[in-house]
């Protein structure tokens, strides 16, 4: 059992770092996804804006022959006023000449307003494009960094894999399936030694049969508190008087203290 303990430790270390790679090769791509994500949004955008340039390319179109159908009607208006012969004929003549520069006046300010939007909206397209460029160089170099690094992580991996393969034989498989579990789930602890009464690992202090079945060494014992799995390592036991006690002087305590956690039985 001594040389599967020291089996044991060694691997600890191997999962440790091997679990560790698993969870930088989840976070490789996100960087990655994130840019991307504000490329595809920019695009959207660029495309919204692009249809809003259209609609008022179109409508600026519509309103400068509105203009210039409001300018020829007025400069009519105003060749007529030489033919007229009434005073009724004069003013119905000056009431169209009227209405026609309003009209015209709005129009031309409705111009002018929409000219300086086509011409802004013209800005933020040339903007936009200039950072979709840079967005899909930062997606490109993304890219390629992150291939590089799951290449280079993909190789941590298989040197890993065989430094595992040469500790796993000779260990039972339900030990290893509980033993990945417990080293997931401990931050890449799984084997802690007992010292005197108390488990290294969660450092709560076990009732002294169980502590003498782990001594014994001819089978697993899992930390009822912890699910870790324990070994024996001689070092002094003190009273509360800081003296140091032998074997003669502890008694033994039944297993009633332990607490039933789920994660425990889950192991047994």
């Amino acid at each position: 059992m001594q040389e599967v303990f020291d089996k044991l430790r060694d691997l600890q270390g191997v999962l440790a770092k091997k679990f560790a790679v698993l969870e930088e090769i989840k976070e490789i791509p996100r960087t990655l996804e994130t840019k991307e994500e504000l490329l595809n949004r920019g695009k959207k955008t660029y495309i919204e804006k692009h249809e809003r340039l259209e609609k008022t390319a179109e409508e600026l179109k519509s309103l400068r022959f509105s203009l210039d159908e409001a300018e020829k009607a007025r400069e009519n208006s105003e060749k007529q006023m030489e033919l007229i012969s009434t005073q009724r004929e004069f003013e119905a003549l000056e009431k169209e000449i009227k209405d026609a520069s309003i009209r015209e006046q709005s129009l031309r300010k409705s111009l002018l307003a929409k000219e300086k939007y086509f011409s802004e909206l013209q800005e933020q397209l040339e903007e936009h494009e200039q950072l979709m460029e840079i967005q899909e160089e930062e997606v490109k170099t993304e890219t390629e960094k992150k291939d590089s690094l799951l290449s280079q992580k993909d190789q941590e991996l298989n040197d890993l894999k065989k430094q595992e393969d040469s500790l796993t034989p000779g260990i039972d498989e339900s030990i290893l399936f509980k033993f990945e579990r417990i080293i997931k789930n401990k931050a890449g602890v799984g084997i802690v030694p007992i010292h005197g009464m108390v488990c290294q690992g969660c450092h709560m202090t076990l009732p002294i049969q169980f502590v003498n079945e782990v001594r014994k060494g001819d089978d697993f014992r899992f930390c009822p508190y912890c699910s870790r799995v324990l070994y024996w390592e001689d070092t002094e036991v003190f009273d509360q008087n800081d003296q140091p006690l032998d074997d003669s002087e502890i008694e033994e305590a039944g297993l009633a203290d332990f607490v039933d956690t789920d994660e425990f039985e889950d192991l047994l």
